[in-house]
């Protein structure tokens, strides 16, 4: 049952009059003392329903904020893991470059040295080549020489003479 102040003030008149009953006056104040205390808990009341409802209006925008600040976070989170996944697969993908082309390197360096090699066992070919050619020049001259050696051993001695004058 809502109990008004003005109910209370009302009720005065509904109470019977009796001869030993309460002091009309007394009573009257009573009323009165409780329907301005009434009053005042219905005022009292009224203002904290509203600030209640500040209170709650606060309490909604703080709520959105914080939402707000977790859908932040989260999405933060998120693009955090995305920079960590791409920065994971750029570095996979450098370290295969770069495995790829040390690759390449390694080929190259391969085959550059088979070409060194086939070139330093071709020098070596020619050399045996020119130093067999060199010998056999070489045997031939002292072959000659020897084969002029013996001719000039064999030579008159008065000959030998007018042979080296005539050649100078």
């Amino acid at each position: 049952m809502d109990l008004t102040p003005l109910d209370v003030r009302k009720k005065k008149d509904d109470f019977r009059r009796t001869v030993r009953g309460y002091d009309p006056a007394q009573v009257d104040a009573f009323l009165e003392l409780c329907a301005d205390y009434l009053d005042g808990l219905i005022r009292r009341d009224s203002k904290q329903q509203e600030s209640l409802e500040a209170q709650n209006k606060r309490l909604g925008s703080y709520e959105e904020r914080e939402r707000a600040l977790n859908d932040a976070l989260v999405t933060a989170q998120e693009l955090r893991e995305e920079a960590r996944a791409q920065a994971d697969k750029s570095a996979a993908l450098k370290l295969q470059q770069a495995e790829q082309e040390a690759t390449v390197i390694v080929q190259q360096a391969e085959a550059a040295t088979l070409v060194s090699r086939r070139s330093l066992d071709e020098l070596r070919v020619r050399r045996a080549g020119f130093l067999r050619s060199m010998r056999w020049s070489l045997e031939r001259f002292l072959g000659e020489i020897e084969e002029e050696e013996r001719r000039l051993a064999t030579e008159e001695p008065g000959t030998a003479v007018e042979s080296g004058a005539s050649e100078g």
